[in-house]
């Protein structure tokens, strides 16, 4: 077969992913074994790979995709525990009870509140929670849903506890040939530092951005207007300050686990303090109309405007008498014991050496494919050893714990069938080349790369970060985005003697901005307020700051790309 047609085969499980998804709207459950079994198919005719190869390739992905479900399953059982106790709901109150003003609310809940529940949740929860508080705040569903997505997006480039850099960078790039775990692993720290960087200057301006989005789409239902964003601009720029610098620190100083966490906890924590002193207050109070002056695309399905999904996720009984203190103490545990068990504490050290606590499955299946699940190293662990420690701090029931679990189980449900599929799918496309009768011996991926840097060399940087953002669009996350085209990027930036630490970074902050209009977390902030089959107007007006905010990324990487 020809270069060019191994180009084109190489190329058609990502093909099938952008039109199933995207063109016939399908599901990601959906979807992703039908893009498994292409690749299967091609692998076996085109690259020549016997039933074991693909096997273990597609093993390697279930072992990564069981180990990041871990992940999110302990994100979830903590938070689900501590909405049972209401705690959540507390933090929020304590939010809105700061100031009545939308434009302030915006800034505390639909930006440091989400940004936050993205560091230790993360994966479509946080739009889904935040947006039926500020519904109950008087935000119209719609608006609701855009300032919820566009508030969280930057800090999903490093989502649930660093998920979409270690283990989705560092692992995609420690499968190819020739690159070891302990250089994936710098190399993912680099990536890191990086992308937190590359938010630097534009991630300051969303909450700014965010707000203006408020007022101009939703603030007159006659005269659209952005005068009132004016007496709020010191505030939203005093806070985009506030986070996006202990953002890049933490990602530089610590890794990728800690800048979605820290950030808005200290970001927040300097606004709220501002504001209490009396700092950047607007002088007259701005509120949102009232529901009677809403066109009918803004509201729930209810007629007060509060949300129909009883199931929004949010505990409204207990934690009245709760102290803020209390309410956040468990997410200071989980800071707590997540940084004493990273890699350069002892703790970390012991906890990734003994196999007892990383198992490695060598030679899968007889192959040279070898992966392994750090479950006690994984931040799931230590999720899970939170949400204990929060039982009897709340003093919850036993029934309260059940539903937890139940609640998390049937979440994480779905994603885990499309996780397992989609992972698989990048396990084929990335070791199909170590198989010694492959084509040249090279990859799919490493075929795919070369077709697409011998066609885009020269303008290759300016389409990196559109990558970044259709990859997160296509998948629902940004750390499948990174699994499924970080090897891909890593490859073609080599080819084009472009930095590849650059390269990657970019993808990801890019792709951070892809979750405010990725399908899967439109639907499922939209349930959460009675408007599903409302997707199309949110795309469309969060896509006016999502192609700003990646042209930003693409001219900043154009700059840095020959960076070594």
């Amino acid at each position: 077969m020809s270069e060019p047609l191994l180009t084109i085969a190489a190329g058609l499980p990502l093909i099938a992913a952008v039109v199933l998804l995207v063109g016939a709207l399908w599901p990601a459950t959906k979807a992703m074994p039908v893009v498994w079994v292409i690749a299967v198919v091609i692998a076996a005719t085109a690259w020549q790979l016997p039933v074991r190869w693909i096997a273990a390739a597609t093993m390697w992905g279930v072992l990564l995709a069981t180990e990041i479900l871990w992940i999110v399953f302990g994100a979830l059982v903590l938070l689900y525990t501590l909405q049972r106790a209401g705690a959540i709901a507390h933090i929020a109150s304590g939010f809105a009870s700061i100031s009545s003003d939308h434009r302030v609310q915006t800034i505390l809940i639909g930006f440091f509140l989400t940004t936050f529940l993205t560091g230790v949740a993360g994966f479509g929860t946080p739009a889904a929670i935040v947006a039926p508080l500020l519904v109950s705040l008087g935000f119209p569903a719609l608006a609701a849903v855009i300032v919820a997505l566009l508030g969280h997006a930057i800090a999903t480039t490093f989502g649930a506890v660093g998920v979409p850099i270690r283990p989705g960078v560092a692992d995609a790039i420690g499968s190819i040939t020739g690159v070891s775990a302990t250089e994936a692993t710098a190399f993912a720290a680099d990536v890191s530092g990086l992308a937190a960087a590359y938010h630097l200057l534009p991630g300051l301006c969303i909450p700014l951005v965010t707000v203006s989005m408020l007022v101009y789409f939703f603030g007159d239902v006659t005269d659209r207007s952005l005068a009132a964003v004016r007496p709020i601009m010191p505030l939203a720029l005093f806070a985009g300050v506030a986070f996006i610098i202990p953002f890049v620190a933490a990602a530089v100083l610590i890794g990728p686990e800690f800048p979605s966490i820290i950030a808005p906890m200290i970001g927040g924590g300097v606004t709220v303090a501002a504001l209490r002193r009396g700092m950047f207050h607007p002088e007259d109070e701005w509120r949102l109309p009232e529901p009677e002056a809403w066109p009918d695309a803004w509201k729930t399905s209810v007629d007060s405007g509060r949300p129909a999904a009883s199931g929004s996720g949010v505990a409204t009984d207990g934690g009245a008498s709760m102290s803020l203190v209390r309410a956040w103490l468990p997410y200071l545990i989980l800071v707590v014991l997540l940084i004493v068990t990273r890699t350069f504490t002892p703790i970390g050290a012991i906890l990734t050496d003994i196999t007892l606590f990383a198992p490695v499955w060598s030679d899968i299946f007889g192959t040279t494919i070898t992966n392994g699940v750090e479950w006690a190293f994984a931040p799931g662990t230590w999720l899970i050893l939170t949400a204990l420690a929060a039982i009897p701090l709340y003093g919850l029931s036993g029934g309260d714990v059940r539903q937890a679990l139940g609640d998390a189980k049937t979440t994480v449900a779905d994603p885990a069938v499309a996780l397992v599929f989609i992972i698989g799918t990048v396990g084929i496309l990335l070791h199909s080349g170590q198989y010694p009768g492959a084509p040249g011996e090279t990859s799919m991926m490493l075929t795919l790369a070369n077709g697409i840097g011998g066609t885009l060399n020269g303008v290759y940087s300016l389409v990196v970060a559109p990558i970044g953002v259709i990859g997160t669009f296509v998948t629902g996350s940004v750390m499948v985005s990174n699994v499924t085209f970080s090897a891909l990027q890593y490859e073609l930036a080599g080819e084009l003697s472009l930095s590849q630490t650059h390269v990657i970074a970019a993808q990801a902050a890019a792709g951070g901005m892809g979750n405010a209009i990725s399908v899967h977390n439109v639907i499922a902030a939209l349930a959460t307020v009675g408007l599903v089959g409302e997707e199309g107007k949110v795309i469309r007006l969060n896509l006016i700051p999502v192609v700003a905010y990646t042209l930003v990324v693409a001219i900043l990487l154009t700059i840095t790309a020959t960076i070594g």
